[in-house]
């Protein structure tokens, strides 16, 4: 590590001695319960025999491990049991004993059906934490409808924003319902784990994948909230597509850049540099996210014009040089190795045990020496079930060693 990251020593990091117990599986859950692995917690994975989180079986792989699955399970213990079956259950009390949160992302009425609800485990524990990550909200219309990410942001209202009349709408290529959610789960099992060591008191909480991506969506919804109090909601921001100085341009060499031209001194330092600064009269700082009206044309052609006369590479080192934003749209292989991902350290390796030397994003909060900067692989299914169990025997109602 160099001198910005601080030291990842466990013993100094925020949740240092708490732990985890984890049964939800595929995207919201496990990214919360790594991000609160890279803080410290001890984090068992309770996973089902021989299928595991249906999350290892993602392509593509690195050599037998998913490059998906090690990158929102690392950092992290593996113990197969089946919760239907009376001993396995036993044991998953066992754990609950020992334990201070709880993330689980069972369909309604599952968790319950289970025995591993928050009613049940709260009797046995009262301090605990339980966080339960949904998709649509336990006990509402859509509560029993499996909370897929696709589904969240039609619901939700995201994939109209961008997509051309008469066609349909866009396949979105960020998870913004499942991320939304992990990002509030772990936002929420912090504060409840802030206040309980004030008070001793646990808590339950639920985090609805809608929800979460609403609360997230203010931007966007800005229009619609405006109309549900009964004003227009017109005119809209225009971050969509149709601010001709927030948008994509080709290159000459066929590739891409973005143009964030909205502020007025930046419009106005774009304007200078190419010797068009008739384009950009005085203006009023709600101009800046409105499509430009009769303007939009000429400042749609100045922009384009002066990006097809040069190469990406080329145009973005000479705007970087003019502090002008107009940036590279990269693909994920460039992105992951670019100079910029470099010079962060964003991207670091792990020496996996089986499949060699393989990469991950460092947390950010590890410059603040918050997280973990030493990432432990994603576990093999099933990996410390003995090693939990024995952990069991030897110190029971006593605290796992990590």
């Amino acid at each position: 590590m160099t001198a910005k990251k601080a030291p990842g020593d466990r013993l100094e990091l925020p949740l240092a001695g708490a732990r985890v117990v984890d049964f939800s599986r595929l995207l919201p859950g496990p990214w919360c319960t790594q991000a609160l692995g890279d803080l410290g917690a001890d984090v068992i994975k309770v996973e089902q025999p021989e299928v595991g989180d249906y999350a290892r079986h993602n392509p593509p792989n690195f050599r037998s491990v998913g490059a998906y699955f090690n990158s929102i399970n690392r950092n992290k213990r593996s113990i197969v049991l089946d919760l239907t079956v009376a001993n396995d259950r036993n044991t998953v009390y066992e754990l609950i004993d020992r334990a201070d949160i709880i993330v689980e992302s069972f369909r309604d009425g599952v968790a319950r059906k289970l025995g591993v609800d928050y009613d049940t485990l709260a009797a046995r524990n009262p301090s605990i934490i339980y966080c339960s990550v949904t998709g649509f909200g336990n006990g509402s219309k859509l509560g029993r409808v499996p909370g897929h990410d696709l589904s969240i942001q039609g619901v939700a209202g995201i994939l109209l924003k961008t997509s051309q009349q008469g066609q349909s709408p866009p396949m979105p290529t960020f998870q913004g319902g499942d991320f939304t959610a992990a990002a509030f789960a772990t936002m929420g099992v912090l504060s409840a784990y802030i206040r309980r060591l004030k008070t001793k008191a646990g808590c339950y909480l639920e985090v609805p994948m809608l929800h979460s991506l609403l609360a997230a969506s203010n931007v966007s919804m800005s229009g619609a909230l405006a109309r549900a109090a009964g004003y227009s909601g017109t005119p809209e921001m225009e971050p969509w597509g149709k601010n001709p100085r927030y948008n994509i341009y080709k290159t000459r060499d066929g590739k891409y850049v973005t143009a964030c031209l909205l502020e007025y001194r930046a419009w106005q330092r774009f304007c200078d540099y190419i010797g068009r600064s008739e384009l950009a009269p005085e203006e009023s700082w709600a101009d800046r996210h409105t499509d430009h009206g009769e303007r939009t044309h000429a400042i749609k052609s100045a922009i384009a014009d002066f990006c097809l006369s040069r190469d990406r590479d080329a145009l973005a080192s000479e705007m970087i040089a003019a502090e002008i934003a107009i940036c590279p749209i990269y693909s994920a292989d460039e992105s992951v190795t670019s100079e910029q991902v470099r010079q962060e350290e964003i991207v670091e390796f792990t020496e996996h045990p089986t499949d060699g030397r393989i990469p991950h994003f460092v947390d950010p909060l590890a410059m603040a020496g918050l997280a973990d900067p030493t990432r432990l692989p994603s576990p093999g299914l099933g990996q410390h079930t003995e090693e939990i169990l024995n952990e069991l025997k030897a110190q029971p109602r006593k605290e796992l060693s990590k």
